[in-house]
């Protein structure tokens, strides 16, 4: 295989574009009258990609990175490297739903200062490869991770920080699990799937008798049909409906519309990774095979810090003892980031990349891979977390 296939290098004030045949791995000359209708556009979604990491400064390199036969016959990852010349151990950075690596563009910057930093779109979303994957949660799972591992031995990492958000957090400590000598620590940014879906949740939460049959049919279906479906009208109803995402953002991206155009994008293309994510989920918030039932089975050498945001649904949604069970264990460090919700990265993305760089830098040097993060002054510890 491969390791790469069809580079873009971009440095500060130069931006190269890819070739036609680069723009996703998945692209077909041929589109479907859906796929017309929803506006799918391999080349939109790569000049999105492009106008939207214009605001990085530090130079980088996008490629795809040939993993084989994983899932699809000839499955590719689309992968940013920045920094990689230095002998750091790389920080890897897998997404959540329906997202992709332009929504790093707030943290890169910053993350990639001391060390190598790889943004993956991964399987199934963005410009990677989008085979059809199981309908079986746990083999869904098992090819998910079986892709990380695959691009991993295509770079040739021998080890690496693994960071993910929300159904990526799912991933990496499943990746965990399944392989914890190639991972120095462990970052699960306001993680999905972890806790099981409480038993008297129904029962505490009051739905509108109407509403009850569009949630019965909507659970049938993949949770973003609707961009899909509104084919032109997609990037009208990001910006009308999520509204709050786009306006992370606007302290670095002048126009707006560039993320709500670079969502709808990414999801309106065939949604095989979205079909993979509702093959594991239950009734959305919850996975069907829970993380935090496993999590004792991970290796105490692997050191984690979990990030939450304090306003996050994540939280509210699960069981209250959710935070404890993860402090409990000696090498889990569980990090409250104030007045931010489920998108941590962008709600405040200064604390955010601090605290990352605070968990890399225990890695790095001396610090090994004992689990001892580095501590902060109690005073500033108050201001935006919780260790517990």
């Amino acid at each position: 295989m491969a390791a790469e296939t069809a580079t873009v290098t971009v440095t500060p004030g130069f931006h190269k574009a890819a070739s036609n045949s680069s723009d996703c791995s998945h692209c077909a000359k041929d589109l479907s009258w859906f796929e017309r209708w929803s506006g799918s556009s391999c080349e939109m979604l790569r000049a999105l990609e492009k106008r939207i990491l214009s605001y990085v400064k530090t130079p980088f390199r996008g490629s795809f990175v040939d993993i084989g036969d994983c899932v699809g016959e000839t499955d590719k990852l689309w992968t940013l490297s920045l920094n990689t010349s230095s002998p750091n151990v790389p920080l890897v950075l897998l997404h959540g739903l329906g997202a992709g690596v332009a929504l790093w563009v707030l943290n890169l910057d910053a993350l990639a200062r001391d060390r190598p930093v790889y943004a993956i779109d991964v399987l199934g979303f963005g410009r990677s490869s989008r085979p059809r994957f199981s309908s079986d949660p746990m083999v869904v799972e098992k090819q998910l991770v079986k892709s990380i591992e695959e691009w991993r031995r295509e770079l040739n990492l021998p080890e690496m920080i693994l960071l993910g958000h929300s159904m990526g957090g799912f991933i990496a400590a499943s990746y965990a699990l399944s392989y914890p000598d190639r991972l120095r620590h462990l970052i699960l940014a306001d993680p999905w799937g972890m806790p099981e879906k409480p038993k008297d949740f129904e029962s505490n939460v009051r739905i509108r008798f109407w509403l009850k049959p569009i949630f019965a049919v909507s659970k049938m279906l993949n949770p973003l049909w609707a961009i899909r479906l509104a084919g032109p009208y997609g990037p009208s109803l990001v910006n009308r409906f999520r509204q709050d995402i786009v306006n992370k953002f606007s302290s670095a991206i002048k126009d707006g519309t560039d993320i709500s155009n670079y969502i709808h994008q990414c999801n309106a293309q065939n949604p095989t990774g979205e079909g993979a994510f509702h093959a594991m989920m239950q009734d959305f918030a919850w996975a069907k095979n829970p993380m935090l039932n496993r999590f004792g089975e991970l290796k105490t050498t692997v050191p984690v810090t979990v990030l939450y945001g304090s306003k996050s649904w994540l939280l509210h949604t699960n069981p209250p003892d959710t935070l404890k069970q993860l402090g409990e264990k000696s090498h889990v460090r569980v990090r409250i980031i104030d007045g931010s919700g489920h998108h941590i990265y962008a709600d405040d993305a200064d604390s955010f990349n601090r605290m990352v760089n605070e968990a890399c830098l225990t890695v790095d040097g001396d610090g090994g891979s004992s689990g001892s993060a580095g501590e902060q002054p109690r005073s500033q510890q108050a201001k935006d977390s919780t260790n517990l």
